[in-house]
């Protein structure tokens, strides 16, 4: 290539997950000789995005009001709280239709050694809002490593100070898995959680 300009379009697109070099390459060659409205409409997006897009003060969701719409829902549960790692985990939830409570988002998880720590998490605002009462569940939907096993048992300590009720999602054999296929540390979860069957 002998364009400067078309390999730093490449480059840049090389920053996002999953693209390597070839598959930037032909993103990059696509919207300059197929699809140049759509190349605009991309940077302008994300120039509007960047520009307007923050935290939300009650849950730091990513929002483009001060209040994002789920936290702004009088019909959404008030005494729950779904304690989620990133605004992707947030999206997961909500597509299952399967709970109607707030969430509060870390944007991360505890990992000193990263250099996220309880400030980076936001867990001085969690904590905040469960002193102020009204909660009355926390769950903790953080991921099943030992970073997110170290920061769900952070954050069910802070609850049980605030005589909050803590839940963490159930873990196990996926809908549909064949034993073969599960995972050593999936399975000894799943056989440690087994629940009687009535």
């Amino acid at each position: 290539m002998s364009s400067s300009s078309l390999d730093a379009m490449i480059a840049a697109l090389k920053c996002l997950p999953g693209i390597g070099q070839k598959s930037a390459q032909r993103m990059a060659l696509h919207l300059l000789e197929r699809d140049q409205p759509a190349a605009k409409r991309i940077a302008e997006t994300i120039t509007h995005a960047l520009e307007t897009v923050r935290h939300c003060r009650q849950c730091r969701n990513f929002s483009d009001t001060d209040l994002c719409e789920i936290c702004h829902d009088d019909r959404r549960e008030q005494q729950t709280i779904c304690v989620v790692e990133t605004p992707a985990d947030v999206l997961a939830v909500e597509s299952s239709a399967a709970y109607r409570g707030r969430y509060f988002v870390l944007q991360g998880r505890l990992s000193p050694l990263d250099g996220f720590g309880p400030g980076q998490l936001g867990l001085e605002e969690l904590e905040q809002q469960l002193s102020q009462g009204g909660v009355k569940e926390v769950i903790l939907a953080t991921s099943a490593t030992v970073e997110g096993d170290i920061t769900a048992q952070y954050i069910a300590d802070m609850a049980a100070r605030h005589q909050t009720i803590s839940s963490r999602l159930a873990r196990g054999i996926p809908l549909g898995g064949e034993l073969e296929f599960v995972d050593g540390g999936t399975l000894s979860r799943a056989l440690s959680g087994r629940e009687q069957i009535d």
